[in-house]
């Protein structure tokens, strides 16, 4: 997508990126992640996953990057990253974790994007708790038994999530700016954006990562 193949508007525009999770993004939970990860499908499973998941994020990094923008007037909007001041500093951080996403982010704001907080730090620390308490507990109950469980008590809180966002996004995201979500692949903004805001999907994904079952937010012990 170039600025010669798509007309200049003044309306807002949103450019949707559908992500997945690395074990860098899950911040306190990585461990915990890894072993659930290790014990429903075994070593070999989890590295094929991580080594879909790398693939991915090159597919990601090289369409992200292909974009031709005026990026003074980009911001970016980041599943797990909360309103609180602290946003810049939560991105560095795990850019120095790992995470190839906040290493992205960081590329995309040296080129002059402003990074936004993006999802409500409550509703954050609210998913991190009850995620934890899902590990802990799946640990005595067995992961299939732990598997309905966790939708049931997720679902609600990501419905709340994906009502900030788009709130967020629809009260920041001013008249010709353009916006960069990157959004996990649960996540269903539906009809939640303004009208006028002009979506566009450059990558489609299916579950190709794997990421049924790790609803675990980003950043929440960051949001305290």
């Amino acid at each position: 997508m170039t600025r010669e193949t798509r007309p200049i508007h003044l309306e807002r525009t949103l450019i949707y990126i559908p992500i997945v999770h690395t074990p860098a993004d899950m911040g306190a939970l990585r461990e915990k992640v890894r072993q659930k990860g290790l014990q429903r499908m075994g070593p070999q499973g989890w590295r094929r996953k991580i080594s879909i998941i790398n693939n991915l994020w090159s597919e990601i990094e090289r369409t992200v990057e292909g974009i031709d923008l005026t990026y003074k007037k980009v911001l970016i909007y980041q599943d797990g990253l909360p309103v609180c001041g602290r946003e810049v500093e939560i991105v560095r951080d795990l850019a120095r974790a790992g995470s190839r996403n906040h290493h992205l982010l960081l590329r995309l704001m040296e080129k002059g994007a402003q990074i936004m907080g993006t999802e409500s730090a409550e509703l954050l620390v609210e998913e991190y708790e009850l995620n934890k308490q899902i590990l802990d507990a799946g640990e005595k109950l067995g992961p299939s038994r732990m598997g309905v469980r966790q939708k049931a008590l997720s679902d609600e809180l990501l419905k709340r999530r994906d009502q900030f966002i788009s709130h967020r996004i629809n009260t920041t995201l001013k008249a010709g700016e353009t916006g960069i979500l990157f959004l996990g692949i649960l996540h269903s903004l539906g009809n939640l954006l303004a009208k006028d805001i002009e979506v566009i999907y450059p990558i489609h994904l299916s579950n190709r990562g794997g990421q049924e079952d790790d609803r675990t937010p980003d950043t929440g012990p960051d949001c305290r």
